[in-house]
């Protein structure tokens, strides 16, 4: 069984319920028709359903449209007293909740008529994290927010079996020594419970213990040292290139007393930049499926889409936000 079968087989134990607000693709209808077919989870589904693609079926899925509901006046009065003070009026609220359904999918999880969100296949990644950001917000174990792509790679001599993280790779932009350290700890957290397996954790860099020397390896240096003072239990090392984190050869030059070198699955980037052309470049060159960007450090699970998804890749993200609900 791989990976993603095996997530949608955990998802399927306690099923939770995931909203997907983008009704007007026809690949998010076609992608909810087979979830509900291998009944994965439930699913509801924001929109008109009469203007919905009619091709597949989605019948067991429950439809919500914002301009017919029961409950928008309460959504939208709830919507204000947690706006109000940024200058939110009732009537703001309730026109943002009709016309922006990423708002309205945030405040039924709000209110605990849903367990999760997937969103993105055509909305930037900022319209669909901002509205989690100011409604859902982070949770308190955190007071952070932070991403990651779940890499599943056709090669299994790289990280676990072919899976590994990339973090970040399409939330925080530039983290300072702190965030970065942050990002270790939740990336490494998130794969021990998504992967079920030991995670062992690269900070990169385009230096390897000390082959170069700049602020900017210094910022991976020392976050290095903060994860491993907090975390003494967590495989963690840096800085190391990439070839030095996942390829035992290359690591046993140039890093040969590490105990991560070469046997990285969890791989974090020293900004966005790096982490977004870094997860498409093996996405296109090596043919592997990138789900995500999954969030980590939010109240509840609320998962963006690259908006090149295919239906596939949205089935396994809405199974991994699932499993994230039940966490």
């Amino acid at each position: 069984m791989n990976f993603i079968e095996s997530i949608k087989e955990r998802a399927k134990l306690d099923k939770k319920t995931i909203i997907l607000p983008e009704s007007m693709d026809s690949r998010v209808i076609e992608a909810a028709s087979k979830i509900l077919e291998e009944d994965i989870c439930n699913l509801i589904i924001i929109g008109d359903k009469n203007k919905i693609d009619s091709s597949f079926d989605v019948s067991k899925a429950m439809f919500i449209d914002p301009n017919n509901y029961f409950f928008t006046d309460e959504l939208a009065n709830k919507l204000y007293e947690l706006r109000k003070e940024k200058g939110m009026t009732f009537d703001e609220a309730k026109k943002l909740l009709l016309e922006d359904y990423m708002y309205f999918a945030c405040m039924l999880v709000k209110t605990g008529r849903a367990d999760g969100i997937v969103s993105g296949v055509c909305h930037s990644t900022s319209n669909t994290l901002r509205p989690a950001l100011q409604i859902i917000k982070s949770d308190p174990k955190y007071n952070f927010v932070s991403s990651f792509f779940l890499m599943e790679t056709k090669d299994n001599e790289f990280g676990d079996d072919g899976i590994l993280v990339f973090s970040d790779s399409g939330l925080v932009e530039y983290p300072n020594v702190e965030e970065l350290a942050k990002i270790a700890a939740m990336s490494a957290e998130s794969f021990d419970y998504l992967v079920e397996d030991e995670p062992i954790v690269a900070m990169l860099s385009y230096s390897t213990k000390g082959s170069a020397k700049s602020e900017y390896v210094d910022k991976v240096i020392n976050a290095t040292k903060l994860v491993k003072s907090k975390y003494p239990n967590l495989k963690v090392d840096g800085e190391l290139q990439l070839d030095a984190a996942i390829i035992k050869d290359v690591a046993e030059r140039k890093a040969p007393n590490s105990n991560v070198a070469g046997r990285a699955n969890v791989l974090i980037f020293p900004n966005i930049d790096a982490g977004n052309i870094g997860y498409k470049l093996v996405e296109r060159f090596a043919h592997a499926t990138a789900y995500g960007p999954i969030t980590q450090g939010m109240a509840a699970p609320v998962n963006d889409l690259s908006r090149g998804s295919n239906v596939e890749e949205i089935i396994g993200v809405v199974a991994i936000t699932a499993v994230q609900a039940q966490k």
